[in-house]
């Protein structure tokens, strides 16, 4: 352990002066990861209802969406949206294609979490609130998603955790997040392993908080427990 140079591993001079150049990608990080889970979760709710819909057609086509983007990489969507997209005549701007590359790919592991979510209430609930002449939509809203929201936060959670750390991959369409400012400052002083461990570990701290906050939804949404 003597012989290795750890002044080329970890500068911590380099990582101190170059901290606030790329905390200013930071906006883009929270943005990019924030707008994606709100627009991920609403389409991803409505193809939940649409794979447990009676009509064959909208299950179709929710399980073929659903296959085709848990089957897609990411990155060659963000590609696809950016690059490709173009020679058709339609330009987005790189946050933009950002936020709907992943709101669309987020969308079709969300589905599947709040189906199952929706499915795990007893179907009971579903005939008592009929029974009492309650309509669909008020059923949904104040009886099934309040308790389906319980189960769902947790792995709801884990794809907010994957798309702050995937924002990391919207760089490669040139958004300004952390991860294209650790690029640019580790090829200006040819030091990349101090500033990929530092934004490593920023992405670890930005994670840590937001499961406090899992924590604490958490703990609200016990209340909902039968």
């Amino acid at each position: 352990m003597s012989e290795i140079q750890w002044q080329y591993i970890f500068d911590p001079a380099l990582a101190i002066d170059n901290f606030s150049y790329i905390l200013k990608g930071l906006g883009y990080t929270l943005g990019i990861s924030l707008s994606s889970m709100v627009f991920g979760t609403i389409v991803g709710f409505l193809l939940a209802i649409m794979r447990m819909s009676n009509s064959k057609s909208l299950s179709i086509i929710a399980r073929t969406y659903i296959s085709f983007m848990r089957g897609t990489p990411i990155l060659v969507f963000l590609f696809i949206l950016y690059f490709g997209f173009p020679f058709i005549g339609i330009q987005f701007e790189a946050v933009n294609a950002a936020i709907i590359g992943f709101s669309l790919n987020s969308a079709a592991y969300s589905a599947e979490i709040i189906r199952a979510a929706l499915h795990s209430v007893d179907h009971g609930q579903w005939e008592a609130a009929y029974a009492l002449g309650l309509k669909w939509p008020f059923i949904m809203r104040k009886v099934i998603i309040p308790q389906a929201m319980r189960l769902a936060i947790p792995p709801m959670s884990n794809v907010m955790l994957d798309l702050i750390k995937g924002t990391s991959l919207a760089a490669m369409i040139t958004v300004p997040e952390i991860f294209q400012q650790a690029k640019i400052v580790g090829g200006r002083e040819f030091d990349y392993m101090t500033m990929y461990i530092l934004v490593a570990l920023i992405y670890w701290a930005i994670c840590s908080v937001f499961t406090i906050f899992q924590r604490y939804l958490e703990k609200k949404a016990s209340i909902y427990i039968n």
